[in-house]
């Protein structure tokens, strides 16, 4: 059986997760892959984090070059968040030749072409699905079975706190500020919900999704973007006599001008979507990506969008992936 050797950045929310899957599952995992997957390093300094997850303290390190440098490891998790740190971790795991698998949205948007570049000379292979809708597999489908279509749109809801909060606004009444204070108590939200409620986020992951669709960077910061903070009851009701919900939708689409150029519009802006649209069912913390494809059609993934073993869910199946080629 071919062992393959793992170092995690990060056993938190993510981390813990993905090794949970990887414990939890293992004899499934080798059933179906016949692949050993070892957990020997981890950047993690929280001693009482590794404790909870069962994880032998001696294999923990406070300096990542232990990681990059150390040729017997052949993927690195990270989990870290942020963009910094994290793109230079990444790149340097990808110039070792490593494969790279992160549910990092903010460090993946941010820093895409470097990182692209950094596996292309490396010999590294970089995943993330995790990246885009936490364990909803669009992201592979899109690459890979999907592959032969030119898209003409994508479009989705992306954020599971800002769909938790217009959902409870639109089917309980309930308004906008009482709802973010129940997200935040039942975790859904964090107590600075900014990244979220003002779409920050959601650009981060439209830029992801534009890369792939339609071969168009687009840095999150230049993404023209509008959160739900300013949605009142009163705009609810508004959408409702339409036969419409408001939802944060995170949207690209081709564009034909009149001479035959084309161009892509994009943007994260609260939407009116009407009821006979699959995305209007899309309630709570679930997210859904809808694309367009010239030979497919219309498709729609759906799914949780967060959470340690959903997410988790895609960071091993990107490790597997990777596995898989070595």
């Amino acid at each position: 059986m071919k062992t393959v050797k793992i170092a995690i950045l990060g056993l938190g929310t993510v981390g813990g997760g993905t090794y949970e899957i990887l414990r939890m599952n293992k004899e499934l995992i080798e059933k179906r892959t016949g692949i050993d997957f070892r957990l020997v390093r981890v950047l993690e300094k929280n001693k009482a984090r590794m404790e909870q997850l069962g994880i032998d303290p001696y294999i923990a390190v406070t300096d990542p070059d232990m990681i990059f440098k150390d040729p017997s490891i052949d993927i690195v998790v990270e989990a870290l968040g942020g963009i910094e740190p994290s793109s230079t971790f990444m790149e340097k795991a990808l110039l070792a030749g490593k494969g790279v698998v992160t549910p990092n949205k903010a460090a993946v948007a941010a820093s895409f072409a470097r990182l692209k570049e950094a596996e292309a000379k490396g010999g590294g292979r970089l995943r993330f699905e995790a990246c885009v809708g936490g364990g909803i597999p669009a992201l592979t489908a899109i690459q890979e079975a999907l592959a032969g279509n030119e898209f003409t749109e994508v479009m989705g809801i992306v954020n599971g706190t800002t769909n938790y909060i217009l959902t409870k606004m639109t089917e309980e009444g309930l308004p906008y500020d009482d709802v973010l204070k129940d997200a935040q108590a039942k975790g859904f939200a964090e107590q600075d919900p900014t990244a979220d409620v003002e779409g920050i986020d959601a650009a981060n992951k439209l830029s992801i999704l534009m890369t792939l669709c339609f071969d168009k960077y687009v840095h999150p910061d230049d993404i023209p973007r509008v959160g739900i903070s300013g949605i009142t009851m009163a705009d609810i009701e508004d959408a409702r006599s339409k036969g419409c919900k408001i939802k944060l939708i995170a949207g690209a689409k081709r564009v034909k001008a009149d001479d035959g150029t084309e161009t892509v519009e994009y943007s994260v802006k609260p939407t009116l979507i009407p009821f006979s649209h699959p995305l209007a069912g899309v309630s709570n913390e679930f997210n859904a990506i809808y694309v367009t494809g010239n030979a497919v059609n219309e498709l729609m993934f759906y799914g949780k969008g967060a959470g340690a073993l959903p997410t988790g869910s895609a960071m091993v199946g990107d490790i597997i992936a990777i596995a898989k080629t070595l």
